[in-house]
This record gives C-alpha cells, sequence and structure tokens, in this order.
C-alpha cells in the first residue's frame, strides 16, 4: 500500500449524513482575511515581480502596502456591507501594527492563529521547534485578544508530520489547512479529533491572482460563480464556503472594486445563507451536530 495520513477516511459527499446549519440554512459562507506580516530582506514571501538580491525592497513594500491601506479599505468595506471576518494574523502583526489588529477586534471578528510570521514554514521544524513556534503565536493572540484562537492556518500551508497532534495539544479545535471537502471533516490525532473546516485554494487571491494571473474581474466572477453554484448544491448537501483574501492583493483600488461587486452579490443573499465566521462553524459543528460530520 501507499504511504497514507491517517488522519481521516475516504467519503463520499453523496453518502453522508445531513444536517442543516442555524436557522435552517444550507450554506455556510466565511471571509478569511489574512494579515500577515514579512522579514526585511531575509525570508519567504508573495511576490509581485521576480525578487532581485535581499532587501527585494519592490516585494516587501508591496506586500507592506495591505497592511497600511489595503487592510483598512477592506475594513470599511465589511462595514458597509455588514460582513463579519475571520482574520488569520501572524502574531507579529500585534507588535507591528497594533492599530490595524485593534480596528478589527472593535468590529468583534474572529482572530485566527498564523503563526508568528508569513516568512518562514513551520512544516520544516523539529516536533519541539514547531510546538515552540505554535505555543509563541499563541500567546500572543491570546494575551492581546483575551481568549485563545480556536483555529490555526499554517504560514503557506505548511505542515509536519506533526502539526495536527500538536495543534490538538496547544488548544486548538480547528484547522483551515486542508482544502480536500467543502464540508466539515474530523480529523485524527494522538490528542484526540480536530475538525477540519474548507478553506480555498481555488477562491483564494494567491493560487488566483500570483499564480494564475487572473484579472481582478475574472477573481471577483469567480467568487460569484462559485457562490451560486454551492448554493444550488447545498439543496443536496449543507456545505462551506470560505472566500480567501490578502489585502496586498485585493485591497489594490482596481481589485477592491471588482471584490465589493462579488462582496455585494453574497451580501444581497444574506437572508438565504449562514453569513458566519469560522469559529462559529466549528462551535455548531461541535455542539450541535458532532456525531453527522465525518
Amino acid at each position: 500500500m501507499i504511504p497514507h495520513h491517517g488522519r481521516y477516511h475516504y467519503s463520499a459527499i453523496t453518502d453522508r449524513a445531513d444536517y442543516d446549519w442555524p436557522g435552517g440554512k444550507r450554506l455556510a459562507v466565511y471571509l478569511g482575511l489574512n494579515l500577515e506580516h514579512f522579514a526585511f530582506a531575509e525570508g519567504l514571501g508573495a511576490e509581485l515581480a521576480p525578487g532581485g538580491p535581499q532587501p527585494d525592497v519592490l516585494n516587501y513594500a508591496w506586500r507592506d502596502y495591505g497592511n497600511r491601506v489595503g487592510a483598512w479599505r477592506m475594513r470599511d468595506m465589511f462595514d458597509a456591507l455588514d460582513m463579519p471576518a475571520s482574520i488569520i494574523a501572524n502574531s507579529a502583526m500585534y507588535e507591528y501594527a497594533p492599530e490595524l489588529m485593534a480596528a478589527f477586534r472593535a468590529r468583534g471578528d474572529e482572530v485566527v492563529g498564523h503563526g508568528r510570521t508569513n516568512s518562514e514554514r513551520q512544516g520544516v521544524l523539529d516536533r519541539n521547534t514547531e510546538a515552540r513556534l505554535i505555543s509563541d503565536a499563541t500567546k500572543v493572540l491570546q494575551e492581546a485578544e483575551g481568549t485563545p484562537p480556536k483555529g490555526w492556518l499554517s504560514p503557506w500551508i505548511s505542515e509536519s508530520l506533526n502539526t495536527p497532534d500538536l495543534l490538538v495539544a496547544a488548544g486548538y479545535g480547528y484547522t483551515l489547512n486542508w482544502c480536500m471537502d467543502d464540508q466539515p471533516v474530523w480529523m485524527k490525532t494522538e490528542n484526540g479529533r480536530i475538525l477540519s473546516i474548507p478553506y480555498p485554494q481555488e477562491v483564494n487571491d494567491i493560487p488566483a491572482i500570483v499564480a494564475r494571473k487572473d484579472g481582478a474581474a475574472d477573481f471577483a466572477d469567480m467568487i460569484i460563480d462559485n457562490f451560486d453554484e454551492m448554493r444550488e448544491q447545498s439543496a443536496h448537501q449543507p456545505l462551506v464556503m470560505g472566500i480567501a483574501l490578502h489585502p496586498y492583493l485585493v485591497g489594490q483600488p482596481y481589485r477592491l472594486q471588482h471584490l465589493r461587486r462579488a462582496l455585494s452579490h453574497i451580501a444581497a443573499n444574506r437572508e438565504h445563507i449562514w453569513l458566519t465566521c469560522a469559529g462559529e462553524i466549528h462551535d455548531y459543528c461541535r455542539d450541535h451536530i458532532p456525531d453527522l460530520i465525518t
């Protein structure tokens, strides 16, 4: 047999137990806004253009635009559309841009653990060093927000063979790292279960814009088309649609205009969906339908 992760078993979405989201809704939708800080002149980072020798000022400054400008524009848009968000935050953001974190705290948004910085990958670390990274990031978020984060997204979706085990040991209830489904899935760890909540790698501005070079209108159309199709599909199975956003990308003015068009379409259908955050999806699965999740 070929190697297997052993975290979950195969399950066809057409063969699972049926259930509803709160209020009898069938489609849960959440926004995942990534707030990230990068080391200067070293480490990893998305690139607008091929990076030259360090210090790579062009790409560093382009990413920093998201924290200085783009995220603030997006906050205003979320307010105008009355949409909650899951704030997927590097712990370094609390030292670098505390005003920005406070602005989303004032909205009542959930904060999701996202490592210390997106300049590093946790999946290449040994077990003890990775556990320390998770602990370091979690401590900062808990002290700042007053409650520990429920969920985790690894920087660069980088996992070691130990990551789910370490997350449960650190108190996490859900992970966004695995994109294998449109429903939440219980995953096995050595410390008990952890819930995998769908986090998209298609309706995600980094693969779409950075990798595939999709235009602003194309990305907005992708969100709308995905939403409309999943609304229809959800008549047969309850589903989760996440939208992954980075303010240095979709916070750019010409992209923001098209993103507003897409999110306005979703907001106009709020009566027919559960517009929520990832943490509330976790809580509902844990507290109300734990045995219906496979």
